[in-house]
């Protein structure tokens, strides 16, 4: 999660005092934007470099090289966390992973030396460096242990985390961004390093307007300036500036960019360009649907809601398929609720506020909100069989079986369709989707409808403070607990807090 702080400014009497904007809303017409653009003051800070060590964990379903842990085949299906060899102090020469973003099918790690590590699937150029020359061993049929995995290893530089190639900046790198097919990083002095390509309905759409096709290395984007945040959909991108305005770049199709696009101007959406929002202090991006808090603590969404995953329905409760927010819209129900963390999967979202609670909502047949069917809302939509599709209103997860048990939580994370939330000292409880282990909860035979503890011995010490998911696969980032008595202790707590 990337923290943001508002910036004051001075009067000339010393005193602090805090912008605020003239108009009633943070959005409004784009040119309204582009001709105020140098009377806004800086509002926004660019967050602090990360420092702290982590141990960093995979699991899930790595068919396309997604959990980083080499080539062999056996490799390929890891049913609860395990610790990645290639990631260690040890390994990477004295240092640690101190942050990372996991896209559709790859992931990026930023290592306490300022260098970052790519792994995953290639085929758009994501991992920003040359896996041309490896190749994928196939097994003999003939072999003993072929039935193993009919397929075979995997490809050796895809599976193996290696260095991003020609990604020699200046300045500290403070965030990274993955979305399915692109890869972008954020440096402290606001400037913004991307490459890969989006994608569309129709197949490959781009990288940077119409003249580059594919990036194969990090390129700075001129067009973004004074970067505070970026934050990645499954094929967009978009960027918060230190003013408060918010960009867009990429594919629009479900309206992500926050406004119509045009078919003959599609190649002018493959360049940062502003919407109309303004006084911003947090973006975030599902798939196809995006988020944008205030300075006045107001939540807006647009893009894709035909599962109500933007918390936004008809006057009578009403769902459409297909339906789209085009432009940024005013979420009531998330307003003022001291939101400060969201994170989006295909179809869903969470929230999670400052006080450690999560809200969920969106859809519903893959359990991603984490509501047992006894526990659903009202307000849940509810097709002409009479089952749920999904749960458009904000909902409070609970956490933990006993009814007096009140779990606070300091992160999230989701996948496609699956979720993890951490409490505030280390334990993740995962649910959804489960048929590709990707909640590292075991061999499950139904999705998980509730938030349920992860438990194995790889991360039963470890105090986990970062977590993110692709389509499959998932990576956590923790730090071993070294006092065995506060471990132990730990563990009786949720034991008890789990019990039924």
């Amino acid at each position: 999660m990337v923290a943001l702080r508002r910036k004051t400014e001075s009067k000339d009497d010393g005193s602090a005092r805090t912008y605020k904007k003239s108009k009633s809303s943070s959005f409004v017409t784009s040119s309204f934007v582009l001709h105020s653009y140098s009377k806004l003051p800086d509002i926004n800070e660019i967050p602090k470099a990360k420092t702290i060590g982590l141990d960093i964990f995979v699991w899930g379903t790595g068919s396309m090289c997604e959990l980083g842990l080499g080539p062999s085949a056996k490799t390929k299906e890891v049913k609860r966390p395990r610790l990645n060899p290639y990631l260690t102090e040890e390994s990477l020469g004295g240092t640690k992973i101190v942050d990372f973003a996991v896209g559709g099918m790859h992931t990026l790690a930023l290592d306490g030396k300022n260098r970052v590590w790519s792994w995953g699937t290639n085929d758009s150029a994501v991992l920003g460096r040359d896996t041309s020359h490896a190749k994928e061993a196939l097994r003999d049929i003939d072999e003993v242990d072929s039935e193993d995995d009919e397929d075979g290893d995997l490809n050796e530089a895809e599976s193996v985390p290696g260095l991003v190639e020609g990604l020699n900046v200046d300045h500290s790198i403070v965030q990274l961004a993955a979305t399915d097919n692109l890869s972008a990083v954020l440096l402290s002095n606001g400037d913004v390093y991307a490459w890969g390509c989006f994608r569309c309905n129709e197949g490959m759409l781009g990288f940077l307007r119409s003249e580059i096709k594919m990036q194969r290395t990090p390129l700075k984007i001129d067009l973004f300036k004074n970067i505070v945040q970026i934050a990645a959909g499954k094929d967009h991108l978009l960027a918060l500036d230190s003013k408060g305005i918010v960009f867009a770049w990429g594919n629009g199709q479900q309206f992500q960019l926050g406004r119509r696009i045009l078919e003959r101007h599609r190649y002018k959406n493959l360049e940062p360009q502003q919407f109309g929002l303004y006084d911003i202090k947090y973006v975030a991006s599902g798939d196809f649907h995006c988020f944008a808090i205030d300075h006045n603590d107001n939540v807006f969404a647009w893009g894709l809601n035909q599962f109500g995953q933007c918390a936004l329905t008809g006057a009578n409760g009403e769902l459409e398929d297909g339906s789209v927010l085009t432009k940024p819209t005013l979420i009531p129900e998330l307003s003022n609720l001291g939101i400060h963390q969201i994170a989006a999967g295909e179809h869903h979202t969470l929230a999670l506020t400052k006080d450690g609670d999560v809200l969920a909502w969106g859809r519903y047949d893959m359990k991603e909100v984490g509501i047992p069917e006894e526990d659903l809302p009202k307000s849940t939509f509810r097709d002409q069989h009479g089952k749920p599709r999904s749960v458009p209103v904000p909902t409070k997860i609970k956490f933990g079986k006993k009814s007096d048990s009140k779990v606070k939580i300091k992160e999230i994370g989701v996948g496609s369709h699956h979720s993890f939330a951490i409490t505030d000292d280390g334990v993740v409880y995962a649910w959804g989707f489960s048929e590709t282990y990707a909640p590292g909860l075991g061999n499950l035979d139904e999705d998980v409808d509730q938030p349920t503890r992860i438990v194995n011995t790889a991360t039963k010490n470890e105090d986990i403070r970062l977590i993110g998911a692709g389509g499959q696969f998932s990576v956590s980032g923790g730090v071993k607990i070294d006092n065995e008595e506060e471990a132990e202790k730990r563990i009786e707590k949720y034991e008890e807090i789990d019990e039924d």
